[in-house]
């Protein structure tokens, strides 16, 4: 095992809220999701996240989780544990690179709840109309640079 399999995972948890993790915001590629009737917007096309697969450990109870990956990803879901009703719901595009890149693995319980994944042009247009992406153009125009919430590959 090397270093970066024994961190302690990014833990996110969300009980009757919505919470928004855009841009390069952690350096972890292992996560912790707990969510209870709410939604979290997770984003993991950050440069700063560490070659390899990244692994999410969900708990979701009626609650909307939403993937922000790279066009290439793949995501593997056949570990996830379903009771009522859900899905994941992932936009499909013609792009004969998807499903090459970086491995998405998702495992845990999911009860009536849904995971929604967006790569691509889809991926940016949901980072774009956020509240987080309005400050951080604001941000970027103050200080004459350009914005990262859209695109986490880009540098500042």
């Amino acid at each position: 095992m090397n270093t970066t399999e024994l961190q302690t995972p990014a833990r996110i948890h969300v009980d009757h809220s919505d919470q928004k993790r855009l841009g390069s915001w952690t350096t972890a590629r292992n996560f912790e999701v707990r969510a209870r009737r709410g939604s979290v917007v997770i984003d993991l096309r950050g440069p700063s996240i560490p070659d390899g697969d990244i692994e999410l450990d969900l708990r979701a109870d009626r609650a909307m989780i939403k993937l922000l990956v790279p066009e290439d990803a793949l995501i593997d879901h056949q570990d996830l544990t379903w009771t009522g009703r859900g899905k994941v719901k992932q936009t499909f595009h013609h792009n004969p690179a998807a499903g090459t890149g970086r491995r998405i693995h998702l495992t845990g319980q999911v009860h009536d709840a849904e995971i929604r994944v967006h790569s691509g042009g889809v991926a940016v247009l949901s980072a774009m109309f956020t509240r987080d992406y309005v400050a951080d153009v604001r941000r970027a125009h103050a200080d004459g640079t350009f914005p990262t919430v859209d695109d986490p590959t880009r540098t500042a």
